[in-house]
């Protein structure tokens, strides 16, 4: 059973993301165009669980099964799409997860979706201190139940995907 951990903002975290970004790009090689450092985890001053969120962004999002035996030698666990069409899904450290990988290709809706959050949430401190101690309190009600740790927060969520996806097309 995992536990339910937010921390205040590492600056760590950076890094984090950096090494395994240049992991990625080893792995994948030409296939991969970019790669940004998404999810709380690349919000400076946001709490968050330690997990860092990564999206490679590839040119044929049909070819990245070729790499799971790859990236299961560099510890990543492949979910496949994992809910979501269009994606390739990978998860490193088990329990104690390290790091969620969102694959994309270019074309892909939820680049933008996933982009204009997290410069939402950068641009808007007043918003993402409000999203991070909802993240707090949700994890010390509920330190083993995940599923209710993040149903609590949907409703906040949708709402700042929301204003996050406005603003972006505004800018």
């Amino acid at each position: 059973m995992r536990k339910v951990e937010v921390q205040p903002f590492n600056p760590l975290w950076v890094s984090k993301f950096q090494v395994e970004a240049d992991n990625l790009r080893a792995i994948f090689g030409e296939e991969i165009i970019d790669i940004h450092h998404i999810g709380s985890t690349s919000v400076p001053g946001l709490a968050s669980k330690p997990i860092i969120d990564i999206m490679p962004v590839v040119l044929d999002i049909n070819r990245i099964d070729e790499y799971n035996e790859k990236m299961a030698s560099r510890g990543f666990e492949s979910k496949g799409e994992n809910g979501i069409s269009g994606r390739r899904y990978f998860t490193k450290g088990g329990n104690n997860r390290s790091h969620h990988i969102h694959i994309y290709s270019s074309d892909n809706p939820q680049i933008q979706r996933h982009l204009a959050f997290r410069d939402y949430l950068r641009t808007h401190p007043d918003v993402a201190k409000k999203y991070g101690d909802l993240k707090v309190e949700l994890a010390e009600r509920f330190p083993y139940d995940i599923s209710s740790y993040i149903k609590g927060k949907e409703r906040l969520g949708f709402e700042i995907d929301k204003q996050a996806t406005e603003w972006f097309q505004n800018i």
